[in-house]
């Protein structure tokens, strides 16, 4: 338990100081981070039916991040993003020498690995530039302490309190009384966010909030169900106590896009 705290508060620590310090430190760390994502994501999914081509996926995704952040970082213009078209077509044309039983399968984990951890992360890198022209720090970080309110919400209340299962077929320790805390946390979170980030009103804040709460708990699901199909306990070791950076990130990968196409209806 010792260990884990220790990790949790290390973890947390290099996470805000990258959101805070510079818009430069942010763009570098999450590129990192999702390239790190995937390779994990390429680790469990491996296997007879299918391996990813995981060098080309992983030059796909950190290329089209940093085509993404230019823009915003330099003024690049999005037609840039076309520069991974021959990448995309590598994905297939590699296949046509592998050999291999199933291409398709390999064409296919290599691809979803992009879409499903690149693009969430390209989501809440966004966030930074969505209220204001230039990098705002404030959405990215009440994003991540309303994540991580949702999370410990309903750690310590499905712990203490939890009897209900919630999904017991993917995750047979989750249960309603921890969603409800998980939620209750969020939003509490999200009214402290509201009181000192003003850029959005209250009403925003708690619907940032309850998104993250519903499509948090269900990208946890959906990440639990990957490694539960591929009998995997944990995506990685980098983190001691909790497994690998893909498990404290799967909240993120269906809440992000979500969290973003509402901030864009509603500003």
């Amino acid at each position: 338990m010792r260990i884990r705290a220790i990790t949790a508060l290390f973890f947390v620590l290099v996470v805000l100081g990258s959101i805070l310090w510079s818009v430069y430190l942010f763009t570098i760390f999450f590129i990192m981070l999702s390239t790190y994502c995937l390779q994990e994501f390429y680790r469990i999914v491996a296997d007879e039916t299918g391996k990813p081509n995981r060098w080309v996926g992983i030059l796909l995704g950190v290329l089209a991040f940093g085509l993404y952040a230019a823009h915003y970082l330099a003024g690049l213009s999005m037609a840039y993003l076309l520069l991974t078209a021959p990448l995309i077509a590598n994905v297939f044309i590699v296949s046509l020498y592998q050999k291999r039983a199933k291409p398709f399968a390999d064409i296919a984990y290599t691809l979803l690995g992009v879409v499903y951890i690149v693009l969430p992360f390209v989501s809440f890198y966004t966030l930074g530039f969505t209220a204001t022209e230039a990098y705002d720090y404030r959405l990215p970080l009440g994003f991540m302490l309303i994540l991580w309110g949702n999370d410990t919400g309903a750690y310590l209340v499905g712990r203490y309190f939890g009897k209900h299962l919630l999904f017991e077929r993917i995750s047979p320790k989750k249960t309603w009384e921890g969603l409800a805390g998980g939620v209750g946390l969020a939003l509490f979170t999200s009214l402290v966010m509201a009181n000192y980030f003003t850029l959005l009103p209250t009403w925003q804040w708690v619907g940032v909030a309850l998104i993250i709460s519903i499509f948090g708990t269900y990208g946890d699901l959906v990440e639990s169900m990957l490694k539960r199909s591929q009998q995997v306990k944990d995506s990685g070791s980098v983190l001691p106590g909790h497994g690998g950076l893909l498990d404290r990130f799967d909240g993120l990968l269906l809440a992000a896009p979500a969290v973003l196409a509402f901030l864009k209806i509603v500003l």
